[in-house]
């Protein structure tokens, strides 16, 4: 066997021995849509017990990550495991909030109710809910600062307060997981700030964050790492390491304006 052979061999091993131990990993994703690829052969391997950001332009493939990870989209290649297992072993472990504007918020529900749902999964379909759950409920709610919103309708609120609710359902899923498809997209300040101080505390907790991020300028101050996409992967790493000028501009095309963005390091 050759060298580099016995390299390649070294480096898949060390590649599945990562993944094992990953909250989410992703192999070869590939996505297609309209014969045009929306992913094609992402690899991505995300850190336990830290928050990172997807980010990329408009029609990278940020969302569909997510979503072909879970199996909202079927992929034309490629997997994800979730601890080191298929996703339908794992699904206990992980919360998915979705885009807001993906949501039909017409549905005639109260805001406990949408948190309540949250619960469903270890309830099962028969099972009672009691005073334990309700005051689970209500404790979500108040982590994120919606406690006296409980009994309106959900339609009835604000963006940036729905937002917040669709939080405190993923919250009371008491996940190790926490998966978030633009979850600061059409807040104000206010809730923005609310919704990374509870992923902070759930970072503080052991958990994994992951979030599709549009903001560049807040990706230092939120994350730890970051995932860079345009449709292929660009960039994968600490902040510090990945999030650079070079990186941003071959994930941009250069049509990104980097003025602002001066404290970035320089790659070697």
């Amino acid at each position: 066997m050759t060298p580099a052979h016995l390299l390649e061999i070294e480096t898949q091993a060390k590649a599945e021995a990562a993944a094992a131990d990953s909250p989410l990993a992703i192999r070869g994703m590939t996505v297609f849509y309209d014969q045009k690829p929306a992913v094609f052969s992402v690899d991505a391997t995300f850190q336990p017990g830290r928050m990172t950001a997807i980010i990329g332009p408009n029609g990278a493939g940020k969302s569909t990550l997510l979503k072909a990870a879970l199996g909202i989209v079927t992929p034309l290649a490629g997997k994800a495991t979730i601890f080191g297992a298929p996703l339908s072993e794992r699904r206990d472990r992980l919360a998915y909030v979705p885009q807001r504007a993906s949501v039909d918020w017409d549905f005639p529900a109260r805001v406990a109710d949408v948190v309540a749902m949250g619960l469903y999964p270890k309830l099962g379909l028969l099972g009672r809910f009691t005073g334990a759950h309700r005051a689970k409920v209500k404790h979500c709610l108040a982590r994120v600062g919606m406690e006296d919103f409980a009994h309106r309708q959900i339609g009835q609120l604000s963006g940036g307060q729905q937002q917040r609710v669709f939080l405190a359902r993923a919250l009371a899923q008491e996940a190790d997981l926490y998966l978030l498809d633009e979850p600061f997209a059409g807040v104000d300040a206010a809730t923005e700030r609310a919704i990374i101080d509870v992923l902070k505390e759930l970072k503080s907790e052991g958990k994994t964050v992951i979030a599709v991020h549009h903001d560049l300028s807040t990706v230092p101050e939120y994350f730890d790492d970051v995932l860079i996409l345009n449709v292929r992967k660009v960039s994968e790493g600490s902040v510090a390491e990945a999030f650079t000028h070079e990186a941003l501009d071959a994930a941009y095309g250069g049509r990104l304006d980097l003025a602002g963005t001066a404290a970035l390091p320089v790659s070697a």
